[in-house]
């Protein structure tokens, strides 16, 4: 594998809680995987995928973790326009665009 350089914007994941550590009344399936953090910011030290990482964020915290994505993005969205909403909160009168 190749290192990733310092100053490259990566992702790093953290466990916060084991399986063992988490609260009995969680579900059976929720309980059994531990609760991660995942955290982008600027490498400090040279890593690799799936490595120890270092990195400072925007506001300048620095946390350890596993690498897990060189340059992340976001996939999510609010889902597809619902019509009837669009026209919440205008006057009765009103019409939409205006």
């Amino acid at each position: 594998m190749s290192q990733i350089q310092p100053g490259t914007w990566v992702e790093i994941e953290q466990v916060v809680l084991t399986p063992a550590q988490r609260a009995p009344t969680l579900p059976e399936d929720t309980k059994g995987v531990p609760y991660v953090m995942r955290v982008s910011g600027f490498l400090v030290e040279p890593a690799e995928l799936g490595g120890p990482a270092r990195i400072r964020t925007m506001i300048g915290r620095e946390l350890a973790g596993t690498l897990m994505t060189v340059n992340p993005s976001y996939s999510h969205s609010f889902g597809a326009t619902v019509p009837e909403l669009l026209t919440i909160g205008l006057r009765p009168n009103e019409e939409a665009g205006r």
